[in-house]
């Protein structure tokens, strides 16, 4: 009788680390199953850069992307010269702004005042803005912001000769995209803008 019940809790022991290891595998394989996965993004092929010269009569010229349609600000705030440089593969555009300041310095540090509101407006969705003072080969005084964080324009800048004229810009996505997504890019147009300011020259 003894031995029957040794028996008996023998095959009760290895039944329940039977069933311990059955219902540990299912845990194992039901996490593995639904185990997140980690984010990706669509990979984004992009051109080598190449340039055209913008013509046409404006009181400015440089060069842009030849991924990229000149066409004009059609916005009710417009002002002559005003255009939108427009990458209809990236839905994407630099807007592009331009002022006489006919030799007069307030006039200049209006402008410039007026373009740093504008970049700042976006500091409740940014998390950093980077700014860069330069010149570029004309001798202009050049500023570029860059935002970092889902705000709708990523890189800004204003350029001024600081005596007639002076010229605004703004990259803007019209996508719902996230810029993190957008990286490849953001980063693409950058250089578009960083070349477009080394070119850029007043009539």
């Amino acid at each position: 009788m003894f031995q029957k019940i040794q028996k008996m809790k023998s095959n009760l022991f290895v039944s329940v680390i039977i069933s311990l290891l059955v219902l540990v595998s299912a845990c194992s394989s039901e996490e593995t199953a639904f185990m997140p996965k980690p984010k990706g993004y669509n990979k984004i092929d992009l051109p080598a850069h190449s340039y055209d010269t913008l013509s046409g009569d404006y009181p400015y010229t440089f060069e842009y992307s030849s991924l990229a349609k000149i066409m004009p600000d059609t916005s009710k705030t417009a002002e002559p010269y005003w255009i939108d440089i427009y990458y209809p593969e990236f839905r994407a555009n630099i807007q592009i702004t331009y002022k006489k300041t006919n030799n007069n310095l307030k006039t200049i540090e209006e402008y410039i005042k007026d373009s740093h509101t504008l970049a700042n407006k976006h500091n409740v969705k940014a998390y950093a803005i980077d700014e860069l003072i330069t010149d570029n080969k004309n001798g202009y005084a050049v500023k570029v912001f860059e935002l970092s964080g889902d705000v709708p324009s990523q890189v800004q800048f204003h350029a001024t000769d600081t005596t007639k004229n002076f010229l605004r810009g703004a990259v803007y996505f019209r996508t719902s995209t996230k810029n993190d997504s957008l990286a490849p890019v953001i980063k693409y147009m950058k250089e578009d803008v960083m070349h477009l300011i080394e070119t850029l020259k007043f009539k």
